[in-house]
């Protein structure tokens, strides 16, 4: 999966024993969307990833794979 995804939104569910559904009915939104999100097939607009990161109570940044390549 290294490479390709670009947000950690499944794996903040799995770590905190929540489900796409689940954040589907606190989001309002429409289960397949929240399932694009989760398989990184989509990506959430930036507001609606804060509201993630409340709903989850983590940093914005937790939801996010680094863009930097820590190898040198």
């Amino acid at each position: 999966m290294a490479g390709k995804a670009t947000n950690r939104i499944k794996v903040v569910l799995v770590e905190q024993n929540k489900t796409s559904k689940w954040l589907a009915g606190k989001l309002g939104m429409n289960e397949s969307t929240v399932s694009r999100w989760c398989t990184n097939n989509m990506q959430p607009p930036v507001d609606t990833l804060s509201d993630i990161a409340k709903l989850l109570n983590v940093d914005i940044r937790d939801l996010l794979s680094s863009t930097k390549n820590n190898s040198k």
